[in-house]
């Protein structure tokens, strides 16, 4: 894939996002929307980059930051990144074990979930709207950049990565018993 068209898919779709964000007072940038971003425009067709994985991602380490929360009560502690306490601590690594586990068993990988996961269980973005603000990041990032590598010639996938079909005279035969 073209750096320059990596490069000018992550200009014009953080722009809008950014704008957005402006526009609305919404936290529509945040850091684990970077890694999707570079895996939409650099690797655009392996699976970790479909919007099923980073959607399906993105939602688990969602879903992760909040089990954390509820289970160490935080929900109503600020952040403080500074001074590591063992309620965040504790938060940040149940979050992180069930966003890494629920990836691989929904055969949903998309590492920067991992991102999101922390960013939730460490009190960064919690609340309900700021949960919600994610997805929404997400999803604009998708219809954006798929918009965007499509019109750009790139095959991007609309839900998930389909493997090539091999034609049937370039198989190999099945072994006879």
């Amino acid at each position: 894939m073209s750096g320059a068209r990596s490069a000018f898919g992550a200009l014009v779709v953080t722009s809008l996002l950014g704008a957005l964000a402006v526009l609305t007072g919404q936290a529509l940038v945040f850091p684990s929307l970077g890694p999707t971003a570079y895996l939409m425009f650099a690797t655009p067709l392996v699976p970790a980059a479909s919007p099923r994985n980073a959607v399906g991602g993105h939602l688990i380490g969602l879903v992760g930051g909040v089990l954390g929360l509820t289970a160490f009560g935080l929900w109503n502690s600020p952040p403080n990144l500074v001074h590591m306490d063992w309620s965040r601590a504790g938060a940040a690594v149940l979050a992180l074990t069930f966003t890494c586990g629920g990836m691989v068993w929904g055969r949903l990988s998309h590492p920067p979930a991992g991102a999101t996961t922390l960013i939730v269980a460490l009190g960064v973005l919690h609340t309900p709207l700021q949960l919600a603000t994610i997805l929404v990041g997400v999803l604009v990032l998708l219809v954006a950049g798929s918009t965007f590598n499509r019109l750009a010639g790139v095959p991007y996938p609309l839900w998930k990565v389909t493997p090539p079909v091999e034609p049937v005279e370039h198989r190999q035969p099945e072994p006879v018993e």
